[in-house]
């Protein structure tokens, strides 16, 4: 087997190191938080999930403060591949059958709903953000499968056929079609969102601002790196919730993926596509101001595992090169989402003794949709503290579901316990010192500590603690983003130790650099 050519000599891995969501649209606007602050409720994230809730509260009379670590949409929601829909792979037979026909109900109803909220904003606000309607298909090799499928979808009340015919992938045995779904420029309209929340006195949005405590009680107090924000409920729109008081860590695993921006030497194809596999394949089109492009997604594993993240991009490379007549690939980038041990969503109250504190995450991959609904979930919530309502009991994050959840979650606390010694174990046995290239990173040891030492593109060498702030794992490597990820829990690092997103609210320690 001929080895593949190193990624930074392979010509298919060109391309800018963003998505087109980010590298289209302005930078950082909002100001940081300086000082102390009030409001009804304070949100903790910027993404679609933060946004949307703001937008819901302002239209139930609620003054909001949102806070956000980088700027509008760099996360998740900017990084997705935007797909506006409800079909979320092969998701209503296993819901049907694990969990119920009304909880499949429930699910396809508030993320049909959403669909139509994006729209609905789009179209008052008046926000260019190539919203368009596109079937979605999710196609494979198994016909039972598919039908099965496209019987639960039907019968709680999707616009969903089992079809035989899925172009552009002619060889593929069967697919469920979705009528009337979307696809939209994410970071547009987020943009669009904080504008009109701009625009009004009872709203406040702020960039640059970490958080890096969260106290619950019956007035939460949010602190941050600028200030600090009191208010009467927090809303946690993070990956990974903040605060956890229900054992999040033992319920979410975190998965990066891959996605790249492909000029094709003809028309992309209509409709979006998801390959239901491991690894998966998601396929859609971008009309952009002065380009069109194919964004090809898949090749996801557990943040911190899995070997060469470059690897990935290269297969990703070569599947789509398969599949399309790629003229060049404009954009590469990877995203990273939370996936919940049952596969529903947790959006409700952070547990016990933080009844005013609510938390939306687990959605999968499937955020546009599912963040949209849960910002109205909370919202409505909140709004109307008597009253709970009956959709958010099915993602309550409090629910015990031990049929669908108990062997995956064993699976992901064997392996992030696995982790946790294996890699210290490793850290014992690893050189105190070493040759370091430039891009390079390694876990070293001095005396019992692991040190991760990575050598930037300039040749600097940066030396920082290899034990991760939030659960004290040992990082890995990122070969392609170059950052150190934690392969427990998530939490990503760049090289000097800078947090970058999970679950951790600290940065890596320095460490002395006189390891040569």
């Amino acid at each position: 087997m001929v080895e593949p050519p190193s990624f930074h000599d392979d010509e298919t891995l060109s391309g800018e190191p963003t998505s087109p969501w980010l590298a289209t649209t302005p930078d950082a606007t909002y100001p940081a938080l300086e000082g102390d602050a009030t409001a009804d409720v304070c949100i903790v994230g910027a993404g679609i999930t933060g946004l949307s809730t703001a937008y819901e509260l302002r239209e139930r009379g609620l003054s909001v403060i949102v806070l956000e670590r980088d700027r509008i949409a760099s996360g998740v929601t900017g990084k997705s591949t935007a797909k506006v829909t409800s079909q979320h792979g092969l998701c209503y037979d296993h819901l049907r059958r694990e969990f119920g026909r009304e909880t499949a109900r429930t699910y396809a109803r508030v993320n049909e709903a959403a669909i139509d909220t994006v729209e609905s904003r789009v179209n008052a606000l008046e926000i260019d953000c190539g919203f368009e309607r596109q079937p979605s298909y999710c196609y494979g090799d198994d016909p039972d499968e598919f039908r099965r499928e496209a019987d639960a979808a039907q019968q709680v009340g999707l616009p969903a056929s089992f079809v035989k015919s899925v172009p552009p992938f002619e060889r593929a045995a069967a697919a469920v079609k979705f009528d009337d779904q979307a696809w939209f420029h994410p970071r547009k309209y987020l943009l669009g969102l904080a504008s009109a929340l701009e625009a009004d006195d009872k709203a406040r949005i702020h960039e640059r601002t970490r958080v890096t405590d969260v106290a619950p009680g019956n007035q939460p107090r949010v602190e941050t790196d600028g200030g600090t924000v009191r208010a009467n409920r927090v809303v946690l729109a993070t990956g990974f919730p903040l605060l956890d008081r229900v054992g999040f860590f033992t319920r979410l695993y975190p998965k990066r993926s891959y996605v790249l921006g492909v000029r094709l030497e003809d028309e992309p194809p209509e409709g979006m596509y998801y390959r239901d596999d491991d690894p998966y394949r998601s396929v859609r089109t971008y009309r952009g101001d002065d380009e069109t492009l194919l964004l090809v997604g898949g090749e996801n594993h557990k943040t911190g595992q899995g070997g060469s993240t470059a690897d990935r991009y290269r297969r990703l490379a070569r599947w789509t090169r398969e599949h399309f007549p790629v003229a060049s690939i404009e954009y590469r980038w990877s995203t990273q989402d939370y996936v919940s041990v049952d596969n529903l969503p947790f959006v409700g109250s952070a547990g016990p003794g933080a009844k005013r504190v609510l938390v939306a995450t687990g959605f999968g991959g499937w955020g546009m949709t599912n963040g949209t609904a849960a910002g109205r979930l909370l919202a409505e919530t909140i709004a109307d503290d008597a009253a709970t309502p009956q959709s958010l009991e099915t993602f309550d994050p409090l629910r015990f579901t031990p049929k669908p959840s108990l062997s995956k979650t064993l699976t992901e606390n064997a392996d992030a316990a696995s982790q946790f010694v294996t890699d210290w174990a490793r850290t014992l046995l690893s050189p105190a010192v070493a040759s370091i290239e430039s891009g390079e990173g390694r876990v070293l040891r001095r005396g019992p500590k692991p040190i991760a030492a990575a050598r930037d593109d300039e040749g600097d060498l940066h030396a920082v603690s290899a034990v991760c702030t939030h659960t004290y794992c040992v990082v890995d490597w990122n070969d392609a983003e170059s950052t150190w990820d934690c392969p427990c829990h998530g939490s990503r690092f760049s090289p000097d130790g800078t947090l970058l997103e999970g679950p951790a609210t600290e940065d890596l320690e320095p460490a002395s650099r006189d390891l040569e």
